[in-house]
């Protein structure tokens, strides 16, 4: 009936309207009520820090999280990246100071959110790699979500993607299309095998790139299988700790010329360049051991695991001569002294020599009696036991929230910058209200956005 009044559609259409400008309310009065805390959190140093009206530097800017005093306060990161490379480059920046804005598609995002977590429940590792980090939820695919992009772009310092190469220009959004508005950006690329080549638009995992790299055949034991190890050695020193050093080089480059760079790093080319070692025996022999032959894999008694009476294990790095020889002298057998980098025969001798001595006492009894020899050798500890330990305990490793969960620090102590968790990892776009209003956008341009799907806010 035509004078009947709105229809159900138009009631939902206007509460979900409603519902948005709520949000964003309630969104712009948190950025305020942010803005004064840091305002007035920057006063209160400035007061403590410059007594008497002294100058002092001036606040950081309000996007920063809390922990903003670092070296890297005031350097913006607009982060594309998802899963493991990329989020812990970027985490390394974000734990320095600098305002990284995790910029996620409004569908399904960083899918590792949900990796191996239970439903309904926020993943361990997505936490440790995205805290102190902001979500900017956002559709590349639209000409409407590119503006915004690259109203973020032209203020940003860095930005750091892991799409496959081709993908960000593809979308309109590669080095070309952003230096164009922003000459000063550092851009960089992670890839597993790089911006060029015939692999380069291949997919891959760390065992893949450790495998094309040669490093894959050189890790195992004698006579066995290639090694997997759960530590992502080509993720993570092939991907994140090069990109971070090739990008925060870029940026000093930058702020000293005005000029940025891109930066091209490939996990399957780092994984090749730090293998130092075997590379080294390649050029000087013109030939590799065997995996489980050298140096460093158990080829000589004096460097490898040995087995405990428990079903444990000791850790020998007796590499250097007076560390072997106090070894020796401990378990008073000085006739395996010449056999510190015996081959052959003679080495596996020595090898079961030491065998038979670990095996007669458990992990506990050698732990303390090493703990007095400094000969290099030490258990070889769970993963649980790690996090309990003493050393990692003064280090300040682990941190423990209020609510129970722990987080980690970061590889590099920092002096004047104490490691905090001053923002968990966010939601899918916890933050694009404040962050557009950043760019330049007013509420009901935000507003707009979203309901047509290009922004999502959570």
């Amino acid at each position: 009936m035509s004078g009947a009044g709105p229809s159900r559609g138009r009631l939902r259409e206007q509460g979900a309207a409603k519902a948005r400008r709520a949000r964003l309310r309630a969104s712009a009065a948190a950025d305020d009520a942010a803005q004064r805390a840091g305002r007035n959190g920057a006063e209160a140093a400035t007061n403590r820090a410059a007594p008497g009206g002294s100058a002092a530097a001036p606040a950081a800017s309000v996007g920063a999280h809390p922990a903003s005093a670092g070296p890297l306060a005031g350097i913006r990161v607009l982060d594309l990246t998802r899963l493991l490379p990329g989020p812990v480059c970027t985490l390394y920046l974000v734990d320095l100071g600098a305002d990284v804005i995790k910029v996620e598609d409004t569908g399904a995002g960083d899918y590792a959110r949900a990796l191996g977590n239970r439903p309904g429940t926020v993943s361990a590792y997505f936490r440790a790699v995205n805290r102190n980090k902001r979500s900017l939820a956002l559709d590349l695919k639209d000409t409407r979500g590119r503006d915004a992009f690259f109203a973020l772009a032209k203020a940003a310092d860095v930005l750091v993607e892991s799409f496959r190469p081709g993908v960000a220009s593809a979308l309109g959004i590669g080095y070309a299309a952003v230096a164009a508005i922003n000459p000063r950006i550092v851009y960089a690329a992670i890839s597993g095998y790089g911006q060029t080549g015939p692999r380069s638009r291949l997919a891959g995992h760390d065992i893949n790139y450790l495998g094309y790299a040669g490093v894959l055949d050189q890790t195992g034991t004698r006579g066995g299988p290639p090694a997997l190890c759960n530590l992502q050695i080509a993720d993570l020193l092939g991907g994140a700790a090069p990109a971070a050093i090739g990008l925060l080089a870029a940026l000093a480059g930058a702020q000293r010329t005005g000029r940025g760079r891109y930066v091209d790093v490939a996990m399957a080319d780092a994984s090749l360049a730090h293998s130092v070692f075997p590379l080294h025996a390649l050029e000087q022999w013109g030939r590799v051991p065997p995996r489980g032959e050298d140096l460093l894999t158990g080829g000589v008694p004096c460097y490898g695991v040995y087995p405990t009476q428990d079903g444990r294990w000791l850790a020998v790095g007796a590499l250097e001569d007076k560390f072997w020889k106090a070894l020796c002298a401990s378990l008073a057998r000085p006739d395996l002294v010449a056999g510190q980098f015996a081959l052959g025969e003679e080495g596996a001798r020595v090898r079961g020599e030491l065998e038979r001595i670990f095996a007669g006492a458990p992990l506990a009894a050698w732990a303390e009696k090493f703990a007095a020899v400094d000969c290099c050798v030490t258990p070889v500890a769970t993963l649980a036991e790690a996090i309990l330990d003493p050393q990692f305990a003064a280090r300040e490793m682990v941190v423990t929230r209020p609510d129970g969960s722990r987080m980690f620090a970061p590889p590099f102590k920092v002096s004047d910058h104490p490691f905090t968790v001053a923002r968990d990892a966010p939601a899918q776009g916890e933050h694009s209200a404040e962050i557009l209003r950043e760019a330049g956008y007013d509420d009901d341009a935000i507003e707009a956005l979203v309901a047509a799907g290009v922004v999502r806010v959570s």
